[in-house]
């Protein structure tokens, strides 16, 4: 996993955040998870790193890797 890898995690307060990964505090926080996978790809392919998007148990259900070999 990279270090800059990017999270769609749900949040707290309710809706979706976007976390980078080790990071307390959320990039940006959205109503729908669609929205937060959308802006993190978008963070993803610039940074040329990993998406990881949770369920709502928080557990794993996608990865997506625009990391360059």
């Amino acid at each position: 996993m990279a270090k800059n890898s990017r999270h769609v995690v749900p949040a707290p307060t309710g809706g979706w955040s976007v976390r980078k990964t080790g990071a307390t505090r959320a990039s940006k926080n959205f109503d729908r998870q669609s929205d937060a996978v959308s802006y993190a790809k978008n963070l993803a392919k610039r940074e040329k790193a990993d998406v990881y998007v949770h369920g709502k148990s928080g557990m794993v259900r996608d990865h997506t890797s625009y990391e360059q070999d």
